[in-house]
């Protein structure tokens, strides 16, 4: 993913909720949403890699990867960060059990955020800042820096999730398909140039290249999980819709 809200623990239905964007190249091959034939998992694929960028196991099990935005740092030849998605769903370890089996290989990586959820915990694991965290009820933004860094389209989504939590089945796909760039004055600074913050400054990014690939709705309960996805043409019309429950 590369911009995500969540709310944990807000909703006395739904204990997780998370509304996401996956911003990514439009010529990377992947798979849409499914139910894996080799696992439990519940994800879309990245086919070059093999991993997945966000994705579920029943109803207490799920986790998302956003990367860093490192512009000056090219590492060639290292894991796929969307490897760590999969190992922690088809494990059984905490967030803690996690980082302990894998904080040696972290720096093998390009820069990532990793959420895992495990039953009443959520742990947010990086290689670049704070290791681990174990994240207290709230409501949270996070997209390619730290968590709840304020970049405008982090503080929108963020607030637009917080105040529209009871009605998040009805406008979760408005929010996500926002176009709307920051103001110059709002930009951060993160190296790659002003006129590439302003295409990255939007909840949607519509570029031919690179740009917004799906929308995706979870949420997990007590005895059940619900995620939507929405795919996106590289013009940014809208391609599938799926819709996956248990």
């Amino acid at each position: 993913m590369c911009l995500l809200a969540l709310a944990w623990q807000m909703d006395p239905e739904w204990p997780l909720v998370v509304v996401a964007n996956r911003d990514e190249r439009h010529d990377r091959p992947a798979a849409t949403l499914s139910c894996w034939s080799d696992s439990r998992i519940v994800a879309g694929r990245d086919l070059e890699a093999g991993g997945t960028w966000m994705g579920l196991t029943g109803d207490t099990r799920w986790a998302a990867l956003t990367n860093v935005r490192e512009p000056g740092l090219k590492p060639g030849g290292g894991p796929s960060r969307g490897g760590l998605v999969t190992e922690f769903l088809q494990s059984e370890d905490s967030p803690q059990a996690f980082y302990q089996r894998h904080a040696a290989s972290f720096k093998d990586y390009a820069g990532f955020n990793l959420l895992l959820r495990a039953g009443d915990q959520l742990g947010l694991l990086s290689n670049r800042g704070s290791p681990l965290q174990i994240l207290p009820p709230g409501v949270y933004g996070l997209s390619n820096a730290a968590l709840n860094t304020p970049w405008p389209k982090v503080q929108r989504l963020r607030a637009q999730l917080q105040a529209g939590l009871p009605a998040v089945r009805t406008h979760w796909l408005q929010w996500l398909s926002d176009r709307q760039t920051a103001a110059d004055a709002e930009l951060p600074d993160t190296g790659v140039g002003l006129e590439i913050e302003r295409l990255l400054s939007a909840v949607f990014i519509a570029n031919p290249v690179y740009g917004t690939r799906c929308s995706t709705l979870v949420l997990q309960g007590r005895g059940e999980w619900e995620i939507q996805e929405q795919s996106w043409t590289p013009h940014g019309q809208p391609g599938v819709l799926i819709h996956l429950r248990g």
